[in-house]
């Protein structure tokens, strides 16, 4: 009888093995290939890099209106090809990106009684593979839902693992990629967007992610169970309620003529980790933007208020007044916006009637309080040359919404820094569509805190300038978490995905010994060096960077702004000058929380930005990414103190190396004029 049995299963196996169907799909540069498998048990699929298999063989399928579809019987129907080589261009880490790629489109049917169509699209980069299925307009899905993905990334190996254990789907998205074995990853994990991971072979490195996520939410990683080595994908549910007063806890999706999409699974591939954070896959995977218009979208350097805590010191012509929430500690911030040239000031929370963190009812985004006199403020900043910017709570924002944004552009705000949204399901990701196309109506540029990881939407709305989501800077006022090694992880993991507004500029150093004796909220510390300083503004995207720390802490002696350049703290001519917007990257040298070197082109200059965690290290730098030719270097690296520079000129080619010497927790950067 057994003998019987295991004749029957070997029988039914080798079936099913001759009914599978394979379709390959190989990258331009032919080294990415990812296998499309239908099987008598549904559809998987395979990811391999130069033939070794990074991504074994792992399941797709949806769970639509409570049934699986794609993990059954699937029919084929048909195959559609082509080839896309074009390009775009993007402000951040390059200007122009290559959308270069071979796609198909496979068509099946589901064999049971509901006969639903399903497609799968996949395109090949030479950069990694992207795969979305898509519900074309069938009879009997008007109106569905998903109650998840059944996508999964079965690992071929036990890779080693960088990710940020969420635990919780709501949540600001701040925290730090710790090390883990893919296999310590578990069913009650909530790991966000990005999983790194690295295979062991060379230093080849993927990542795993999502893009173009609309009518949708976002997802989170967890462990397979069942002894499986890899993740599959976890759908937000929604904690909030509808306008409706309903909770939900599944896609709510309408059949449109065009059918139905949902977002690009993405495996992000590279040689070694700094090949991800030169890509812009994630962008390339966003829906091309229908602004005509760009003229109005202008990425800049602003001065910032809230990290330092409004500390400023008052010109001779202000009237007398403590630094706060008032019309004069902003007139001071626009005077030293000026001074150095920087493009904007940041008004941050407070400014306007019942202005909080929380959804409190009884705001008005139209009232300022009474110590600020909004149109004396605004006609002060254009006087000088210098764009305004205000916070707002989403919710608050959510209830005068086309008021607001009508007004402020008539008032001049040239942006608004939008905040505390936290979530990631179905309805926040509406909300964020919603809000970046009214925006774009009243060409009001973007900065969105306490926002879920980017996914694409810097294509698709340009003026969408930066976000947080991202333990940053801010985390120094209140806990030691920001270390330097945090500091050289985050360019390989959350930096991929897209602009980091981490707000760098703190200019009171200590060291990791004396940082929990001096931690304050006021004016405060930071845990690495002013070299390590000066880097971040060329290792970190921001098309809208931060100037943190206080005018006073950016002079050597009290005083109002403006000051001669004598008297400005070593290093902040730099930042002053440093672009925030690049034509070119690239990653020269690094490692996860080890070190990273950035080389950034802007026209005929490059800047090098050099940063390491807790370990001194000397770095030989070859220059050979530099055209033929001399060229001037001005260098400034860790001086003898760790809120001090050394800087130096040479004279260099593309034939020369430079040597950094950075101090633990350190920096430099290097200016290349040719």
């Amino acid at each position: 009888m057994k003998k019987f049995q295991l004749l029957s299963a070997s029988i039914m196996m080798l079936a099913a093995a001759s009914q599978a169907d394979t379709y390959a799909l190989k990258s331009p540069n032919s080294r990415v290939q990812v296998d499309i498998t239908n099987n008598g048990g549904g559809l998987s699929y395979t990811l391999s890099l130069d033939g070794k298999q990074i991504i074994s063989e792992s399941s797709l399928g949806l769970i639509i209106n409570n049934k699986p579809l794609g993990n059954n019987e699937m029919q084929f129907l048909s195959k559609e090809n082509s080839s896309v080589n074009e390009s775009f261009n993007l402000l951040g880490r390059t200007k122009t990106v290559a959308d270069h790629y071979n796609t198909y489109t496979l068509k099946f049917a589901a064999k049971d009684e509901r006969k639903l169509n399903l497609n799968l699209i996949v395109r090949a980069y030479d950069e990694g593979v992207a795969i979305r299925y898509q519900l074309p307009n069938q009879s009997g899905l008007d109106q569905f839902t998903i109650q998840n993905e059944l996508t999964q990334f079965i690992f071929a190996n036990d890779y080693n693992c960088f990710g940020f254990n969420q635990g919780k789907f709501v949540h600001s998205h701040e925290g730090e990629f710790d090390p883990v074995k893919s296999s310590m990853i578990r069913q009650h994990n909530l790991y966000d967007n990005p999983l790194v991971c690295k295979t062991g072979v060379g230093q080849t490195t993927f990542a795993l992610a999502e893009s173009d996520v609309r009518d949708y939410p976002g997802s989170w990683f967890t462990g397979t169970g069942g002894g499986a080595n890899g993740v599959e994908t976890r759908l937000t549910y929604s904690v909030d309620n509808l306008p409706d007063g309903s909770n939900y806890a599944s896609v709510r999706a309408k059949m449109s003529a065009k059918g139905f999409n949902t977002p690009w699974r993405v495996v992000m591939l590279g040689d070694n980790p700094g090949k991800l954070a030169e890509s812009s896959l994630i962008a390339a995977l966003g829906e091309p933007t229908q602004i005509k218009d760009t003229s109005w979208i202008k990425p800049g350097k602003t001065a910032w208020d809230w990290w330092n805590d409004n500390q400023v010191v008052f010109g001779k012509g202000a009237t007398a007044s403590k630094p706060g929430m008032n019309t004069d500690t902003y007139k001071a911030y626009i005077d030293f916006a000026a001074t150095l040239g920087l493009q904007y000031i940041l008004i941050d929370e407070g400014w306007h009637k019942g202005s909080t963190i929380t959804s409190k009812p009884g705001s008005d985004l139209l009232t300022p309080v009474p110590a600020m006199d909004m149109p004396a403020i605004l006609s002060y900043a254009k006087s000088k040359n210098v764009g305004v910017w205000v916070w707002l709570q989403w919710k608050q924002l959510d209830w005068q919404m086309a008021e607001a944004l009508e007004a402020y552009e008539k008032w001049g705000i040239k942006g608004i820094k939008v905040d505390f949204m936290d979530r990631s399901d179905q309805e926040m990701v509406d909300y964020f569509h919603k809000l970046l196309t009214m925006t774009a109506k009243h060409h009001i540029m973007v900065d969105l805190h306490g926002a879920y990881p980017p996914n694409g939407l810097v294509r698709t709305y340009p003026h969408y300038l930066t976000q947080e989501g991202v333990l940053g800077a801010e985390y120094n006022k209140w806990s030691s978490r920001v270390t330097a090694t945090h500091n050289v992880t985050l360019p390989f993991t959350r930096m991929i995905l897209g602009p980091i507004d981490y707000t760098p500029g703190g200019f009171l150093h200590a060291t990791p010994e004396e940082f929990p004796k001096l931690r304050r909220n006021t004016l405060p510390y930071v845990k690495t060096t002013r070299g390590q300083a000066l880097a971040m503004y060329v290792v970190y995207d921001s098309p809208l960077q931060m100037l943190a720390d206080s005018p006073i802490n950016y002079s050597k002696t009290e005083g109002a702004w403006p000051k001669p350049k004598s008297d400005w703290a070593d290093g902040l001519e730099f930042i002053k000058d440093v672009p925030t917007t690049w034509d070119e990257t690239r990653i020269l040298q690094g490692d996860i929380g080890q070190y990273i070197v950035s080389a950034r082109r802007k026209g005929k200059d490059w800047y090098i930005g050099a940063m390491t965690n807790e370990e001194g290290r000397a770095l030989n730098i070859p220059l050979n990414f530099l055209d033929k030719g001399k060229y001037k270097a001005q260098i400034w690296q860790d001086g003898k103190t760790i809120s001090s520079l050394n800087k130096t000129e040479t004279t260099q080619s593309n034939a020369d190396s430079l040597t950094l010497t950075l101090a633990p927790s350190g920096g430099a950067v290097v200016l290349l004029k040719k």
